[in-house]
């Protein structure tokens, strides 16, 4: 069975990944294509922190500690399904509490020349540049959000001509010889 996952960042709409994995696919294998596509540190431990369908939290996964569900290497997308943890938040960055939110969006099609985990859409870009300053036009507030169509759009591109000349430019080089 392949499962479908989107991968957001809490408030945002500027970011999405949606991910297809097996059932049987381990969350280590799911942590590792998650990192690589993302950009996330390599260096840092991991935590899949599992709730159930009423927001309660069911499970916590690591890399070294067993809280008494399983390490992430032991415990697959499919059995956490069957249990109905199909919602996670997964820290990315346990040290500096950095995490996005991975939610089941339901069951895909098998794709027989795909290896899996497949990211299967993308939109806005990775993490980290939401915390270096990005905003995504559909996250500003709607006094922000310009539409270069309408009427009231204002470039500033065509504000000063090449007529009008430049009043602060002081001539270094003239023509006439003193």
């Amino acid at each position: 069975m392949i499962l479908r996952y989107r991968v957001s960042l809490p408030g945002l709409k500027g970011f999405a990944r949606v991910y297809e994995v097996k059932d049987t696919t381990s969350l280590y294998s799911f942590h590792k294509q998650m990192r690589a596509d993302m950009d996330f540190p390599q260096d840092q431990v991991v935590l899949f922190k599992a709730f159930d369908a009423a927001g309660n939290v069911a499970a916590r996964y690591s890399v070294f500690k067993d809280f008494g569900f399983g390490t992430i290497d032991s415990v697959s997308a499919g059995e956490c399904h069957k249990r109905g943890e199909d919602h996670f938040v997964y820290f990315y960055d346990t040290t500096n509490v950095k995490s996005v939110l991975v939610t089941f969006e339901g069951e895909g099609e098998l794709r027989p020349t795909a290896i899996y985990p497949l990211l299967v859409e993308s939109k806005g870009p990775n993490p980290i540049e939401f915390e270096n300053g990005y905003v995504a036009f559909e996250d500003l507030p709607a006094e922000k959000k310009k539409d270069p169509d309408d009427d009231d759009f204002d470039d500033d591109d065509d504000d000063f001509t090449e007529e009008e000349g430049d009043d602060e430019t002081e001539e270094i080089y003239s023509d006439d010889e003193d």
